[in-house]
């Protein structure tokens, strides 16, 4: 019966004695068939009236039930909540009383919506209670229309044009004006600007990390990467494929006439009321320019060492090596997994006005206050290597290199170690101990490495079980198998998976969180790096001396319920 009410109204109802194990069933059985709201479906099917359902959310939530009408949003609630904010978060502005907004959502049940919005709404905000029905079609009453619709919005964008879309050849709308990049103003710009507005903001309110614009022979597809997986949106016609590749490179102050070489800018825009700012990468193809963009949403990060998520020891170990006056700290694991955030928390962490802290990042991915960036142009003879070796006349306490890519670079950290200098940098291995292999593998000597590194930690990032739908089940001995694990080992652990939703996307994901290991640099592991041991015996020797590798991390996260075996298996 637990599986049939995996809503959570039904959940709810239940918890309340307001609804019996036949009516349950029946409601989830109806719910499984139809994609209509829950609260409709209890009301259709005679198990409740809708003023029973709301008190119910409201005595769960501890919060007032209000009536919604198209005349609740007066034009001072308009004033602070915008229509992004409200279609974004399905909600609408009640009233404001004492310098209080009540806020009644289109799902009250997602209270976790408050605490995002409290970053849009300059006031206190008090959830209320109200008929969903009659919050949407507030919405659409006080701000128009519903959510963004990438469908229509192309189909808008030719219907301007006049044309249809296999006539479009995309010549007469390249050039076009850069007027302020914040994306809700569009009203009166073209429609290309609009189109490739209304994908930015599509992008980013999924919470999309790179969005992907790839011209193919008979298609042009965009695609957009959420928690490491990616999404593919409504294709538009092929023939836009130039001049949506033009309007960014405009956007970004690239060359828009050159087509042959790749090029590489950034954007700066504006999002209700954030800022975000956009990678830009080009790469000629045969079929046309790709067209890259890396999301980099300032509010979406936090850079604080401890809201990361490390195992208690590891954290207590990465404060402790980032206060030390020099060594060189490293942070390993492919592209993607985080390598970046946790050197900027550490920065942010030792950034202090007795310190001067120096990067040279390949590129600037967020500007901190305090710290000198400066970016790689390798065009221009900027590489990693100049920029440390002009570092160490800068009079300099903490530096961060973005990557020791190779021994010059390597050289030259290591050098800036030996002179009283604290060092962070990344390095692309497969975990931890290979760190120590590819810096001897790069010509460093094993005498060096041993005697300036302090510790290297590796990491991957997993994406977690949606709240939503996540559902209990009892593992497989083949999938206890591939963890190397018996039924003895799990004892009574629970296991979790996402069944998929909508808040969701179907996928059972939603967000993802990093898992560690942390190679400390102990006399006996600094013996065996002298010693030009293989990763495999640091390895070993390592978790003899209690680390914890990616995998016993990982399988931590599982038995939290907070990922899955399958996320673990695939990244470690």
């Amino acid at each position: 019966m637990a599986d049939s009410a995996s809503h959570p109204l039904l959940d709810l109802l239940r918890e309340q004695s307001l609804i019996d194990d036949l009516q349950l069933e029946e409601a989830a059985q109806e719910l499984a068939k139809n994609d209509r709201p829950a609260f409709q479906i209890v009301q259709e099917l005679g198990i409740l009236d809708r003023d029973t359902l709301l008190q119910a959310i409201a005595n769960h939530m501890g919060a007032e039930v209000v009536e919604i009408t198209n005349e609740t949003v007066t034009d001072e609630l308009k004033e602070i909540v915008s229509a992004e904010t409200a279609k974004n978060f399905r909600c609408v502005p009640a009233a404001l009383e004492d310098g209080v907004l009540k806020v009644a959502l289109a799902d009250p049940l997602d209270p976790s919506r408050i605490d995002e919005m409290g970053f849009v709404i300059p006031f206190p905000i008090q959830m209320v209670v109200a008929d969903p029905a009659a919050v949407e079609e507030a919405i659409h009453a006080a701000y128009g229309g519903g959510g963004i619709d990438i469908e229509s919005g192309i189909a808008e964008i030719l219907e301007e044009l006049g044309v249809e879309a296999d006539a479009f050849d995309g010549k007469e709308i390249v050039q076009i004006s850069d007027d302020a990049l914040d994306l809700s103003k569009d009203f009166h710009q073209s429609p290309i600007v609009k189109f490739v507005n209304l994908v930015l903001t599509q992008a980013v309110q999924d919470r999309a990390s790179d969005i992907h614009f790839e011209p193919f022979e008979n298609e042009y597809k965009i695609r957009y990467r959420v928690d490491g997986a990616l999404y593919e949106m409504t294709p538009p016609p092929s023939s836009l494929a130039m001049p949506i590749a033009s309007r960014i490179k405009i956007m970004s102050n690239l060359n828009i006439s050159e087509r042959r070489l790749p090029q590489d800018g950034r954007i700066t825009v504006q999002l209700s009321g954030r800022q975000v700012d956009l990678r830009v990468s080009t790469l000629p193809t045969s079929w046309g320019e790709s067209v890259v963009l890396r999301v980099l949403d300032r509010t979406a990060v936090t850079l604080e060492l401890e809201s990361l998520g490390f195992p208690q020891e590891i954290l207590e170990y990465t404060q402790k090596t980032i206060d030390q006056p020099n060594g060189i700290f490293v942070v390993t694991g492919p592209t993607g997994c985080g390598k970046t955030t946790t050197l900027y928390s550490c920065l942010r962490r030792v950034n202090r006005p007795g310190s001067k802290l120096l990067t040279v990042e390949d590129p600037v991915e967020f500007d901190i206050e305090g710290i000198m960036q400066v970016p790689v142009k390798e065009s221009v003879g900027m590489t990693f290597a100049a920029g440390l070796r002009a570092f160490l006349r800068q009079d300099p306490d903490i530096i961060m290199v973005g990557e020791m890519r190779d021994l010059e670079t390597s050289q030259i950290a290591i050098q800036a170690s030996l002179t009283g200098h604290l060092v962070l940098s990344t390095l692309h291995t497969n975990d931890a101990p290979g760190t120590v292999t590819r810096l001897t593998d790069m010509g460093v000597e094993p005498f060096l490495v041993s005697s300036t590194l302090v510790g290297v930690m590796g990491q991957r990032l997993v994406r977690t079980i949606c709240a939503r739908c996540k559902t209990p089940f009892e593992p497989t001995e083949t999938q206890l198998n591939h963890l190397n694990l018996s039924p003895n080992d799990i004892g009574d652990k629970s296991f979790h998976y996402g069944k998929g939703c909508h808040d969701c996307n179907d996928s059972g994901y939603r967000g993802r969180k990093g898992i560690f290991e942390l190679l400390r640099v102990t006399d006996s592991i600094r013996s065996l790096i002298n010693e030009r041991a293989p990763s495999m015996v640091l390895k070993h020797k390592a978790v003899e001396e209690g680390m914890m590798t990616l995998r016993d991390d990982g399988l931590r996260s599982v038995f939290e319920g907070v990922t899955t075996i399958e996320e673990v298996l695939k990244y470690t």
